[in-house]
C-alpha cells in the first residue's frame, strides 16, 4: 500500500468551479492523490467529515514592515505572515518600494534575507517603482522577471513622499511590462485634487478624520482609475487596479473588460464592509486608509461586480499601525498614518459572506486563491490539484467566531474588525503539507515560508 505524509479524508473539496466529497493525499509538500476512499497509508490522517477543504488563500496586497507616515507599519514580516497563516492565507505578496538610485533586485534581495528568517507562509513581491533611474530600471525589469518578479506597482499619488510617477513614466512601464509578459499594478487617485482639498479643509479648520474622506472622495479616485485604464487600453497593455473602492472607476474598468481589454480589478474587505460613515466615529482615525472607504452606492456596486464576475481578486492592503500612531492625527487628519489590518480576516470574512448566501464558496476560492495565482503566475498555487503545493485550509461552516484584537496573531493593538461576528471559521491551515495553524493557535515556525518564483505571461 502507498504511504503518504498526510491524508485528509471525507472532506468537501472546493474548487473555483465545483465542490465534491473526496479524500486528499499529500506527500513531500505536494498534492499527490484525490479520490473517494483512497486506499493509502499516511503518517497523519485527518477526518474532515462535514468540513470544507479549501486551497490556501493568496493575499496579493500587503505592506509589511513598511516605512510610511513617519513610522513603520506595525506588523513585521514575522508577525504579518504568522497572522496570515492563522487566517488561512498561505502566500502573501509584499510591496517593497524602490527609491531613486535604488535597484529592483537589490531591494528584493534585501527583503528576501529577512523573510528567509521570518516568513511563516510563502511569499512573493510586487516591486513599487518610483524612479526609472535614467532608464536603468526599464532594463533591469527583464532580469527581475527572469528571477520571478513579474509585477510592478505605480503610485499615481504620494507626490510629497516621492513615490508618485507621472503619466509618461506609467506609459513607459506599461509598455515595458507588456514586452516582458509582466504586469503593472496601479494605485489610482488624483494627487492634485487631494492637495487642493486638503489645503481648503485645513484653512477652514476642518481637521477630523471625516475630512480624510472628503479630501479624496469618489470622483478623485475615479478620475485616476479612468486615466490609468485609458493609457493601458490605448497602449494595449495589461493593467491591474489595486484596492478598487468607487463605483465610477469600477464602471470604467468593467467597460474596458467588456471591450476585451486585459484589465484586472482588486478590491478589499474593508470596502465591502464599511462606508465613509466610519470617519464620523470617535475612533474614525483608526479607519484611515487610502483610498478611503466610500459611500453606500460604491459599496453596493462592488458587491454587485463580485457577483457578476467583474472583480478578479480580493486582497487586503494590510498595513496596520498602532493606536498611538493613529492618534498623531487626532486633531489633523493629514498626520494619521494610512492603513488598516486585514490579512488574518480576508478568508474568514469572504467565507462568512458565502455562508450567508451572498456568493458561493466556489466564487470565494476563485477570488481569494485561483485568480490571484493565475493572474500573477503562481503556477504551483491556487487550487487543490494533483501536483500543486499542498496549501490547504480545513473550514468549519458551523464554527462561530468573533474578531477581537486579543484573538488575532499580529503585533498591532487594535483592529477595524473588532467585534465582527463570523459564522464559520478555519480550523486548520497547512503550508505545503505542514500544519501551521490549529484551532486558534499558530503552530508553524518562522523561516518555513519560501519565495514563490513566478512565471511571466506568454
Amino acid at each position: 500500500m502507498v504511504n503518504m505524509d498526510l491524508l485528509i479524508k471525507n472532506g468537501t473539496i472546493v474548487t473555483a468551479k465545483e465542490s465534491y466529497i473526496a479524500d486528499l493525499g499529500v506527500d513531500n509538500g505536494k498534492i499527490v492523490a484525490i479520490g473517494k476512499d483512497l486506499a493509502v497509508d499516511a503518517d497523519k490522517v485527518v477526518d474532515a467529515t462535514g468540513k470544507l477543504v479549501l486551497p490556501g488563500a493568496i493575499d496579493v496586497h500587503t505592506h509589511l514592515a513598511m516605512p510610511f507616515g513617519g513610522t513603520v507599519s506595525a506588523d513585521s514580516y514575522l508577525a504579518g505572515t504568522r497572522a496570515a497563516a492563522c487566517g488561512g492565507v498561505t502566500t502573501v505578496f509584499d510591496y517593497p518600494v524602490q527609491r531613486k538610485g535604488g535597484t529592483i533586485l537589490g531591494l528584493i534581495n534585501s527583503k528576501k534575507e529577512i523573510l528567509e528568517e521570518e516568513a511563516c507562509v510563502d511569499y512573493a513581491f510586487h516591486c513599487c517603482i518610483t524612479d526609472l533611474n535614467g532608464g536603468e530600471i526599464l532594463e533591469e525589469m527583464e532580469k527581475a522577471v527572469e528571477e520571478g518578479i513579474t509585477s510592478f506597482k505605480c503610485f499615481l499619488v504620494y507626490k510629497k513622499e516621492n513615490m508618485m510617477v507621472d503619466d509618461g513614466t506609467l506609459a513607459r512601464l506599461l509598455l515595458r511590462a507588456k514586452e516582458l509578459g509582466a504586469m503593472i499594478n496601479v494605485h489610482a487617485e488624483n494627487p492634485d485634487l487631494i492637495d487642493l482639498n486638503i489645503e481648503k479643509f485645513l484653512a477652514e479648520g476642518k481637521t477630523s478624520a471625516w475630512y480624510h474622506y472628503l479630501s479624496r472622495p469618489e470622483y478623485v479616485e475615479a478620475e485616476a482609475d479612468k486615466r490609468a485604464v485609458h493609457w493601458a487600453t490605448h497602449l494595449e497593455a495589461p493593467i491591474y487596479i489595486v484596492h478598487m473602492a468607487d463605483k465610477e472607476g469600477l464602471e470604467a474598468c468593467i467597460d474596458a473588460k467588456r471591450a476585451g481589454h486585459e484589465v484586472y480589478v482588486e478590491t478589499c474587505p474593508q470596502y465591502l464592509e464599511f462606508t465613509c460613515d466610519v470617519y464620523k466615529r470617535e475612533d474614525g482615525r483608526n479607519f484611515v486608509c487610502s483610498p478611503p472607504m466610500k459611500g453606500e452606492e460604491s459599496r453596493e456596486a462592488l458587491w454587485e461586480a463580485i457577483k457578476a464576475g467583474f472583480i478578479d481578486t480580493i486582497a487586503t492592503d494590510h498595513c496596520p499601525f498602532q493606536s498611538y500612531e493613529k492618534d498623531w492625527g487626532k486633531d489633523d487628519f493629514t498626520k494619521i498614518p494610512n492603513g488598516c489590518a486585514g490579512v488574518e480576516n480576508l478568508y474568514p470574512y469572504m467565507l462568512d459572506a458565502a455562508n450567508a448566501g451572498k456568493l458561493s464558496f466556489e466564487r470565494v476560492v476563485e477570488l481569494c486563491s485561483t485568480n490571484p495565482a493565475k493572474i500573477f503566475g503562481c503556477t504551483n498555487k491556487g487550487s487543490l490539484t494533483i501536483g500543486k503545493d499542498a496549501d490547504i485550509v480545513i473550514y468549519d461552516k458551523e464554527k462561530d467566531f468573533t474578531i477581537h484584537v486579543e484573538n488575532m496573531h499580529s503585533d498591532y493593538d487594535h483592529t477595524i474588525w473588532e467585534g465582527k461576528e463570523l459564522h464559520g471559521y478555519p480550523l486548520q491551515t497547512y503550508l505545503r503539507g505542514k500544519l501551521v495553524y490549529d484551532n486558534g493557535e499558530f503552530v508553524g515556525a518562522p523561516g518555513s515560508g519560501k519565495f514563490v518564483k513566478r512565471v511571466a505571461k506568454k
